[in-house]
C-alpha cells in the first residue's frame, strides 16, 4: 500500500470524493484549500481530503473508499495515517458526519470522540435530502482527536 499526496489536477477525483460527499459544490468549496491524498494497493481505494481550519484545527472533510474495496482497512489505513501526519500540525483534528451510527462508529474506533453537532448542516447545505442507510441525514456530527 502507498498514500501519495495528489497536488495537482485534484478535480480528477471527483467520483471517488462524490462518495464521501454526494454534491459537486460542496467538495469545490474545500478541495483546492485542502490536502488530497490517495491511496493506492495496485489501483486506487481510497481518498482523503483534510484542510488547515485556523492554527490550531485540521478536519478531515471526506474520507471515501470504493464500495467494492469497502471493509478491508482501506479507510482505516488512511484514517490511521492522516492522524499521524497531522498530529504535529494542529492540536485539534476533526471529522464532520451525518448521524449515521455505522459511519460515527468507524471514527471512533479511529480514536474520535464526540464534539459537537450542527444542527440541520444537510438540509440547510445540500439542494437533496441526503440518505446514508436508508435514513435522511440532518444534523452534521462532529468528532474530535485531541493532540497533546
Amino acid at each position: 500500500m502507498e498514500i501519495k499526496e495528489i497536488i495537482h489536477n485534484k478535480e480528477k477525483y471527483m467520483d471517488i470524493l462524490l462518495l464521501g460527499d454526494e454534491q459537486e459544490s460542496m467538495i469545490y468549496k474545500y478541495l483546492f484549500r485542502g490536502h488530497l491524498y490517495a491511496l493506492y494497493d495496485d489501483d486506487l481505494k481510497t481518498v482523503c481530503l483534510a484542510t488547515n481550519e485556523s492554527g490550531t484545527i485540521c478536519e478531515i472533510k471526506n474520507l471515501a473508499t470504493y464500495e467494492k474495496y469497502q471493509g478491508n482497512g482501506y479507510g482505516h489505513y488512511m484514517v490511521k495515517y492522516i492522524v499521524e501526519k497531522y498530529k504535529n500540525i494542529c492540536k485539534t483534528l476533526l471529522v464532520g458526519t451525518g448521524e449515521d451510527e455505522k459511519t460515527i462508529n468507524f471514527y471512533k474506533k479511529c480514536g474520535f470522540e464526540y464534539s459537537h453537532k450542527i444542527k440541520d448542516f444537510f438540509v440547510n447545505n445540500y439542494d437533496h435530502k441526503i440518505i446514508e442507510n436508508g435514513n435522511e441525514l440532518k444534523d452534521m456530527i462532529y468528532l474530535k482527536i485531541e493532540f497533546d
